[in-house]
C-alpha cells in the first residue's frame, strides 16, 4: 500500500473512545471522545457540587444556564436548581435542597472534603470523592462517597452515579418533595410552555400521571435546537427503597425522591423519613442518558433492563 493512501485510510477511521478530564483548583471538566459533556463544580462560593452544563453526544446542552450563567430569555426561578446535583430538602430540620445563600431558615451546605480519584479510560472514567454535609452550626452531619462514571458512546451520554450516605451523627432524613437526586432542564424540554413530554416505567404520561408515583425510570423528551432529544433517570434495584417516587415537574426540574411520601400521597399519614444513626449508611445508585429520538425510539426500557442486571 502506497504512504499516501495509508494516511488517507488512517486519517478515515474514527477516534478511539476516550474519557478523559481536566483538573481544576474547584472543578473537573469531562471530556467524552474528545468533546466537552460538562463540568463538575465543588466551589466554596457554591452551596453544594454540582454538574453544569450537561450535553447531549451531539453537542447540545441540555441543562438550564440560570443561576450560573444569565441568558436573555431563560426563566430565572429555583436559584437552587443547578444542573444536576444530589441534595435533600431535610436533613435534622436543615435544608441542603432549597440552599442558595439568603432567605429563611436553616439552610445546610455541602462541601468536598476529598477527591480520592480522577481515572481516565477509553471506554469509561471515573470521578470518586467524598462530600461533607454541613450543618448551619458548622456540624458535619452526613459523609457523602460518591463515585460518578462516565461513559464513552457514540451517540448517547451516560452518567453512573453510585453515592453512599453515612451519619456524622444521628441523621433523620425529613418527608419533604423537596429532593433528591435531581436535574433541570433547558426551558425548551419543559412540558409546560416547551416541546417536552415525561414517561415512566409503566407508561404514564405527562406531570399529572408521572410526579409522586413509584417507577424504576422516568424519561423526559422534547426538542432543541431542531434535534429531539431525551434524558432518563434510571433507578437501580440495589437503590435504597427503590423503586423510586419521582418528583418531576412540567417546568422543567426533574428528580427522584425516596422521602416525599406525604406530599406525593397528599397523606398526612404516611412517613417517608429515615433516620440514621451514627456510622449507618444508605446507598443510592442512579444511571443518568442523554439520548437521541424519544422514549421508544431510544428504546428506553430495554436500556433500563440492562442497567438493572449491572451489578454494584
Amino acid at each position: 500500500m502506497k504512504p499516501a493512501v495509508l494516511i488517507l485510510l488512517l486519517a478515515s477511521l474514527p477516534l478511539a473512545a476516550q474519557v478523559r478530564f481536566q483538573q481544576n483548583p474547584d472543578s473537573i471538566e469531562i471530556i467524552i471522545d474528545g468533546k466537552p459533556f460538562g463540568t463538575l463544580h465543588f466551589e466554596s462560593t457554591a452551596p453544594k457540587p454540582y454538574l453544569a452544563p450537561m450535553r447531549s453526544a451531539s453537542g447540545i446542552i441540555i441543562t438550564r444556564r440560570f443561576p450560573m450563567e444569565k441568558v436573555e430569555g431563560e426563566t430565572r426561578d429555583h436559584p437552587h436548581h443547578r444542573g444536576l446535583w444530589f441534595t435533600h430538602g431535610d436533613v435534622n430540620q436543615v435544608d441542603f435542597w432549597a440552599n442558595e445563600p439568603g432567605g429563611k431558615g436553616r439552610k445546610g451546605i455541602v462541601r468536598l472534603e476529598k477527591i480520592h480519584q480522577v481515572k481516565a479510560g477509553g471506554k469509561e472514567g471515573s470521578i470518586r470523592a467524598t462530600f461533607l454535609w454541613v450543618d448551619d452550626a458548622g456540624e458535619p452531619l452526613v459523609r457523602e462517597d460518591r463515585t460518578m462514571t462516565f461513559h464513552s458512546h457514540p451517540t448517547m451520554r451516560i452518567v453512573d452515579f453510585d453515592a453512599k450516605l453515612t451519619a456524622v451523627k444521628k441523621a433523620v432524613f425529613g418527608d419533604t418533595k423537596e429532593g433528591f437526586f435531581a436535574i433541570r432542564l433547558r426551558d425548551e424540554m419543559r412540558e409546560r410552555g416547551g416541546s417536552g413530554r415525561m414517561i415512566n416505567a409503566e407508561g404514564r404520561t405527562g406531570m399529572k400521571e408521572v410526579w409522586g408515583k413509584a417507577s424504576p425510570w422516568v424519561d423526559y423528551s422534547g426538542t432543541l435546537e431542531g434535534e429531539q432529544l431525551g434524558v432518563a433517570i434510571f433507578d437501580h434495584p440495589q437503590s435504597f427503597r427503590h423503586p423510586t417516587y419521582w418528583h418531576a415537574r412540567d417546568y422543567g426540574l426533574f428528580a427522584a425522591n425516596v422521602f416525599g411520601l406525604r406530599d406525593f400521597f397528599n397523606d398526612r399519614t404516611k412517613d417517608g423519613s429515615h433516620a440514621l444513626e451514627p456510622g449507618q449508611s444508605i446507598r443510592f445508585l442512579y444511571r443518568v442518558l442523554i439520548h437521541p429520538g424519544d422514549t421508544a425510539s431510544a428504546g428506553i426500557a430495554k436500556l433500563y433492563e440492562e442497567f438493572a442486571k449491572k451489578k454494584f
